[in-house]
């Protein structure tokens, strides 16, 4: 039995969703087959997706020719976006709310990550008698980029303390190699960073952690309830003028969500490019193995995620306007509804 237009909006649970819905386009063309798409780290499991979508073609298959174009961290690859010189965003899904609060209106079209998968550790060569968070005051924290998604969570984690922003000092060191060589050497205190750089340096044991948004449950009791993470997002008039484009993006990253909790670890590193495996594939296979659960099975944004995080974003960053956010504007699941609907089984 087919689905009316009414049905699907009544499903997708969003409010004003009428305005873009993407109205049953599976048989149209694209209006815009060479999209680029920003990401801050590709090699982190965060990004997993958006890899596999793309390495198992994907992207191809949707009829889409799909440029990636890696940055430090997710606030550069946002920039990219808002200053013309890429389409598309995998980032974290709260940038959204933050490009809202200045004006511009960008929504979530895709979920990634059901969980953050974002871990706070403190250095065991500067910080080996750290005892509370209290701790933290005056040190430096790494981060992969100043405003990513890494910052937002060390410093909710820090407000929740009672601790400010400008109690600590925060270090844009990537999200790779570069991030672990801070903390080697020292050049950091504490690190907010995902695997595999986590699983890396806790191998080595030059980490302890203190927070851990790898699991649900650990991401509902830092944030106080489901915390949508990483997603494909863009401008509203990018969505408004290129429907089947976006539902052909949604089509490919849903399709590589159900891959990837499908196949195995050690059928996920044979096909991720080399240096995504931080010259460890083992390590890299233990790293999986503890994020599965933060890895969107369905691209779908749970029902409380947006709040959560407005209400994250309010927490730590000073006089957010948070009265005047509109937070069914920053996301939709209507085009993952109709992806699933193409692709039920992986």
């Amino acid at each position: 039995m087919s689905l009316s237009r009414r049905d699907l909006l009544k499903m997708a649970g969003v409010a004003g969703a009428a305005t873009f819905a993407p109205a049953l386009t599976r048989a149209q063309q694209l209006e815009k087959k060479d999209v680029s798409i920003a990401v801050g780290g590709q090699a982190l499991i965060y990004y997993l997706p958006l890899s596999i979508a793309n390495i198992n073609g994907y992207f191809k298959d949707e009829g889409l020719e799909a440029k990636i174009i890696d940055f430090a961290g997710g606030s550069k690859a946002l920039q990219a976006v808002v200053g013309g010189s890429a389409d598309v965003v995998s980032g974290a899904f709260e940038h959204t709310i933050t490009l809202q609060s200045k004006g511009q209106f960008y929504r979530a079209f895709a979920q990634q990550g059901a969980a953050p998968m974002i871990v706070l550790a403190v250095s065991n060569k500067t910080m080996a008698d750290y005892k509370s968070p209290a701790d933290l005051k005056g040190k430096k924290i790494g981060v992969t980029a100043p405003g990513s998604s890494t910052n937002m969570m060390a410093s909710f984690f820090l407000d929740k303390h009672g601790l400010k922003p400008t109690d600590v000092s925060y270090i844009g060191v990537g999200a790779g190699a570069g991030a672990i060589t801070a903390m080697r050497t020292g050049q950091i205190d504490a690190i907010a960073n995902l695997d595999p750089v986590i699983s890396t340096l806790l191998k080595e044991d030059a980490i302890q952690v203190i927070a851990d948004t790898r699991t649900i449950k650990d991401t509902k009791d830092i944030f106080g309830g489901n915390m949508p993470s990483g997603c494909l997002y863009t401008s509203q008039k990018f969505i408004d003028a290129n429907p089947n484009t976006a539902q052909a993006l949604a089509n490919a990253i849903v399709r590589a969500d159900k891959w990837i909790h499908a196949n195995s670890p050690d059928e996920i590193a044979k096909v991720v490019p080399e240096g995504y495996l931080l010259g460890d594939i083992e390590l890299y296979k233990l790293a999986l193995q503890g994020n599965m659960e933060a890895l969107s099975k369905d691209g779908m944004v749970p029902d409380d995620g947006p709040q959560t995080a407005l209400n994250a974003l309010a927490a730590f960053v000073a006089n957010f306007p948070k009265d005047k956010i509109d937070i069914s504007k920053v996301w939709t699941n209507d085009f993952v509804i109709k992806a699933n609907q193409k692709y039920p089984n992986a």
